[in-house]
């Protein structure tokens, strides 16, 4: 049994409307020679690349700007090389969803240290500081901003492959909520879930104590700090996530939201995930949906699956979902928390079957299969399922 935690972050965050106006006060103390900044064609076309190089005219800053969702490998190597083609390159800003702000991790690994991307796939492979990093994310979801972990997709294989290590966090997070407002609604469902999902995994992982990993998992299971921010993180997720859908310049929902995935991401990416992120693994390779919208959809069928082992955190969540559980069992004050998950769901106008985006039942034995191998995620789940339990689990998620 583990008798002590730690907790990592960003050691810099910067929050608030308006905050993009202080990225060159912000970029100052790094004395950079040569900025790379790592972005989209989406956000290159809606002109916020410009505004930031406009704000850091008085550096040299090479732009990549070719980042694609779920970015593969080949993506990282052309950032890494297009950074070589000229003087060193001595800070990297990622803009944009969680792609840019994970390829910019990814880049400022390579420049501090060369090699192959995969060469540090796994926990604790980096072997020392990155590039110094300022991370401006543009959706409120990933939480990649403060997080330890970059994820590529290896498409010989057709996985999706994490790089996990303490030095990938970002040197500052700068979060400008002015940047997301008008993101399409279903952008903002699937980016909103999914932080939502990061914070109610890290907030019901296994204790800390009872994690069984060798040596020192990245993910340790839930901790007290982590508590507090998973569980702030899903009461503003839970009020905001709605109105940012139907109401997209709203800015005090896209502020909610934006400070609820920054706190997940500052919980999880130290309690970890669990089954849910581990069950969309497999289905990621089977199908098109974005990842955000996977974890989403299994989120309530394995909160239902873990509500008997931790029925006073699930009784909590309904709590934060404004569910009144007076009068309610101990056992249906659990379970209320995954249907006012699927409420949610339903109200934001995600899939809540996973036959909505494809899955058929012939799938499922393989995706509970691989699933299980994910240990880094499994490990953490609260109820230590087989994959036959998981299996039935995704059957009644059909």
């Amino acid at each position: 049994m583990r008798t002590t935690w730690e907790y990592h972050s960003s050691p810099k965050i910067v929050f608030g409307a308006g905050a993009l106006q202080q990225i060159g006060e912000v970029a100052a103390p790094f004395r950079p020679k040569r900025i790379l900044l790592v972005t989209d064609p989406g956000i290159k076309k809606a002109g916020i690349a410009d505004r930031v190089l406009k704000l850091l005219s008085g550096y040299d800053v090479l732009v990549f700007d070719r980042v694609v969702p779920e970015p593969p490998a080949e993506v990282a190597l052309e950032c890494y090389e297009f950074a070589r083609s000229g003087p060193p390159v001595d800070l990297v800003i990622g803009l944009g969803g969680g792609s840019s702000l994970d390829l910019a991790k990814v880049a400022a690994l390579l420049i501090a240290h060369g090699g192959q991307p995969f060469d540090y796939a796994g926990e604790y492979k980096v072997p020392g500081p990155v590039a110094p990093l300022i991370a401006i994310p543009t959706t409120a979801g990933t939480g990649s901003e403060v997080t330890s972990v970059a994820v590529l997709t290896d498409v010989q294989r057709n996985l999706k492959v994490g790089i996990s290590d303490n030095y990938l966090r970002s040197s500052v997070a700068l979060l400008d909520p002015e940047l997301t407002l008008g993101l399409p609604p279903y952008v903002t469902a699937c980016a909103g879930i999914d932080a939502l999902s990061h914070a109610i995994e890290s907030f019901t992982a296994m204790s800390y104590q009872y994690v069984k990993a060798e040596g020192k998992p990245l993910f340790q299971g839930a901790i007290p700090i982590c508590d507090a921010l998973a569980y702030r993180a899903i009461e503003l997720i839970a009020a905001s996530l709605p109105v940012a859908v139907h109401q997209g310049n709203n800015l005090e929902a896209r502020s909610n939201m934006l400070l609820g995935s920054l706190l997940a991401g500052m919980s999880f990416s130290n309690a970890g995930n669990a089954a849910a992120h581990a069950l969309a693994y497999p289905i990621g390779g089977l199908v098109k949906s974005p990842h955000g919208e996977v974890t989403g959809l299994l989120l309530p069928y394995v909160m239902e699956l873990n509500a008997s082992v931790e029925p006073e955190k699930m009784k909590r969540i309904a709590e934060a979902f404004g569910v009144n559980v007076s009068g309610m069992s101990r056992e249906e004050a659990a379970l209320s928390a995954s249907k006012a998950v699927l409420r949610l769901l339903e109200e934001i106008g995600l899939p809540t079957r996973l036959s909505q985006i494809g899955i058929e039942e012939h799938h499922l034995p393989m995706i509970a299969d691989e699933a299980v191998k994910i240990e880094r995620l499994m490990r953490n789940n609260p109820k230590q399922a087989t994959a036959r339990e998981y299996e039935k689990m995704l059957r009644k998620a059909l």
